[in-house]
């Protein structure tokens, strides 16, 4: 038995046709039905039954499948773990990012990974922090940033970052050397992101404590827009501590205090998919990332 022998194999049960299976596999058809033959003469069990239709798995031939299948994707990963020994990973990484509060440590990892496994194809699906954990939980990316108090549980995780979030006002809206009066910043306009966001989340808790929603609310989707408006003296809302201290120290804003809710930004896979060498080395950087800030 050998790994192409598996492979025509599954490329036959798949197609359905040794006809299909020879073009695919660039061999000629009496090359598939060889391979076929030799396997099950091996194996002793007849693996597909012949029809005037094309090739259909017996019922021993399926009972076999997965484990071929799976024996094939281990010979991928030892090429592609043998190719990384030698640094030169190739393949492909979906990752997921939130918008804005992973900008900076995404930045230095793709400028890590463009520089390390020049090879290496990374392919990047954006959204809010619920869309990356669903984008994970449905298999659709390998890896990504969200920011959550709690990570998700079924995820394998990393605490890559964790900061405050500050409400912020226009310059002289307010007199911020006294206690917040709610029920007079309830009256004013507010600049607000999305429910399932950080800032969101951190909204509807402030608001639920203080007994008031503002009367008028302008939707954001992104931080930078929102600092912009607060520093145009649009609204009042919520900036991350780093974006949010920078704005002060320029006066764009004044800062009225921090909300209670501390952020947590997590990089999360699926832990099957944890070995594979792609999404290993994109682990083993996020964490000398980590350890580097």
């Amino acid at each position: 038995m050998d790994i192409y022998q598996l492979k025509t194999f599954v490329t036959v049960a798949a197609e359905g046709s040794i006809t299909k299976a020879s073009e695919l596999l660039f061999l000629s058809q009496p090359a598939v039905s060889a391979h076929i033959k030799a396997l099950e003469d091996e194996l002793g069990l007849q693996l597909f039954n012949r029809t005037a239709k094309g090739m259909s798995l017996s019922a021993q031939g399926l009972a076999l499948l997965s484990k071929a299948e799976q024996l094939l994707q281990l010979q991928k990963e030892l090429l592609l773990d043998a190719k990384r020994l030698k640094g030169e990973l190739h393949g492909c990484v979906r990752l997921g990012s939130n918008r804005g509060s992973s900008a900076k440590l995404l930045g230095q990892l793709l400028n890590q990974l463009s520089t390390l496994y020049p090879e290496l194809d990374i392919r990047m699906h954006y959204g809010s922090s619920v869309e990356i954990q669903q984008a994970l939980a449905q298999g659709k990316i390998d890896a990504g940033f969200y920011t959550s108090a709690k990570p998700d549980p079924a995820l394998h995780h990393i605490e890559v970052d964790s900061y405050g979030i500050y409400i912020a006002a226009p310059a002289a809206w307010v007199n911020k050397d006294t206690q917040p009066d709610w029920q007079q910043l309830a009256q004013l306009p507010w600049v607000l992101p999305e429910p399932d966001t950080c800032c969101g989340r951190a909204a509807a808790g402030l608001f639920a404590r203080h007994a008031f929603y503002p009367e008028k609310v302008i939707k954001v989707d992104q931080e930078q827009m929102t600092r912009a408006l607060i520093a145009g003296a649009v609204g009042i809302g919520l900036l991350h501590a780093d974006s949010a201290l920078d704005a002060e120290l320029k006066g764009e804003v004044q800062l009225l205090g921090q909300t209670d809710q501390q952020v947590k930004l997590w990089f999360s896979c699926q832990p099957d998919r944890m070995l594979q060498p792609q999404l290993k080395a994109v682990i083993e950087l996020v964490q000398q990332l980590v350890i580097n800030t």
